[in-house]
């Protein structure tokens, strides 16, 4: 049952933890806008959701094969589950090509960037919105009328 529930969560949770992660990665390109020969970076937020749902139910399905965590009691609940994905490798992150480039070697654009980070704002938003909807209804369904 709480495998089932982890499950369903796993979309949206990690949607929202990708989208805050590239809200870090635009604000760092909005802050280094005079940085000369910053480049300005960002990633392709759908393949990196992709790869993450997928590294999550290669979890969830490893856990079902005896990968879970040692309980000490049989009153404690199975601790088994995906992690949250992070761009720690440098590799995930790619160059944002200028379309007028500068004569530092900066390639940050603010209108561009702003635009990306107003963008993702609002998606971000909107993930925990949805994410917080499925909890509401997930929870109304387990309380008794």
């Amino acid at each position: 049952m709480i495998d089932q529930l982890a499950a369903a969560f796993n979309f949206g949770q990690q949607a929202v933890a990708l989208r805050q992660e590239r809200h870090e990665v635009l604000a760092s390109n909005i802050a280094n806008a005079d940085t000369p020969h910053y480049k300005a970076r960002d990633f392709d937020f759908a393949s990196q959701l992709k790869k993450a749902v997928e590294k999550g139910r290669r979890a969830a399905d490893d856990a079902y094969q005896g990968l879970a965590l040692t309980r000490t009691s049989v009153r404690h609940i199975a601790g088994q589950g995906p992690a949250l994905s992070s761009l720690t490798q440098e590799d995930e992150l790619l160059y944002r090509m200028p379309a007028q480039p500068s004569l530092d070697g900066n390639t940050v654009e603010m209108d561009q960037e702003r635009m990306q980070f107003l963008d993702n704002a609002l998606r971000y938003e909107t993930g925990l919105t949805l994410v917080n909807r499925r909890v509401q209804g997930l929870k109304g369904a387990m309380q008794p009328e």
